[in-house]
């Protein structure tokens, strides 16, 4: 007999909640002319999580972050959680976020080797986004350290040696991840790449040297051909300057005159008509 007065309780007490809405405004509700920025504001609607939090401004964000990344946690799950936000800064394209995440969350060298290793490989995709090839490899390095057959490692360690022109050592790389599986697509196109680039650099390393060595020869044969000379005036004689003489150890010698302040020297093809003539009845010395 006493559940219709309670039902008629009930609906008294839900009547009176519908006109207070009717007669009061909601504190807590969205301003027509900006409901589109007070709706941003809200975590679990945000398109974007702002680069510095202010407890002021966005104190539900502030709280989500003090639990997300609360320092009573283990190791383990801090490292993880800053492994998820470097994973979300990536996605975003931030690299240079996701590389702060990332080492944040090596920091709190935790004892799994493999959320370590992950942690390392993620970090050196982001550095290589950011064109830090050589920061990429050592942290590519570092991950297969921890798991040597950790094929992401491999391939990102690939591309970065290619990136610095380190043909020969992307090839290895390479080799060592396809002995992992063979049928990976991208370490299978960068062998090809990275040993089409080590043949072409080995040519043109084997092209410079011969250009570098006939340039040497031709050297050698012009000085051999060239002769240098200096007249003693005063008696008529010739001195031969050899062809590894410095100008201060030929000004130096006691029959060289320097006049006007010009030093004089007389060069000529030693094989040719004219300096056979010249020479010709002349008395020639050898400068020591």
């Amino acid at each position: 007999m006493e559940l219709p007065e309670l039902d008629a309780v009930s609906d008294d007490a839900m009547d009176s909640f519908v006109e207070k809405f009717r007669s009061q405004s909601y504190r807590g509700r969205f301003h027509e002319d900006q409901w589109e920025e007070e709706f941003e504001k809200i975590p679990l609607f945000m398109k974007k999580t702002p680069s510095e939090i202010d407890p002021m401004e966005n104190p539900d964000l502030a709280c989500l972050q003090s639990i997300i990344f609360d320092e009573e946690r283990s190791p383990e799950e801090q490292a993880k959680t800053y492994k998820d936000e470097g994973n979300a800064y990536f996605k975003e394209k931030d690299y240079k976020k996701a590389v702060i995440s990332y080492t944040e969350g090596l920091k709190k060298k935790c004892a799994d080797p493999d959320l370590n290793a992950v942690l390392y490989t993620n970090r050196a995709a982001a550095q290589y986004y950011l064109g830090n090839f050589r920061s990429a490899l050592n942290d590519a390095t570092a991950a297969r350290k921890l798991k040597p057959c950790h094929l992401k490692a491999i391939i990102r360690g690939a591309l970065c040696h290619l990136e610095l022109k380190n043909f020969a050592e992307a090839v290895n790389w390479c080799d060592k991840g396809l002995q992992i599986d063979a049928k990976e697509k991208k370490l299978l196109e960068m062998r090809v790449k990275a040993d089409r680039l080590k043949r072409t650099e080995q040519r043109d390393i084997r092209k410079a040297k011969l250009k570098e060595q006939k340039e040497r020869n031709e050297n050698k044969a012009l000085l051999q051909a060239i002769k240098v000379y200096f007249e003693d005036e005063d008696r008529a004689e010739l001195y031969q300057v050899p062809p590894e003489s410095t100008l201060l150890h030929v000004l130096q010698h006691p029959r060289y005159f320097v006049k006007a302040l010009t030093p004089a020297f007389l060069v000529c093809v030693g094989s040719s008509p004219f300096c056979r003539h010249y020479l010709q009845g002349r008395k020639v010395h050898q400068v020591k």
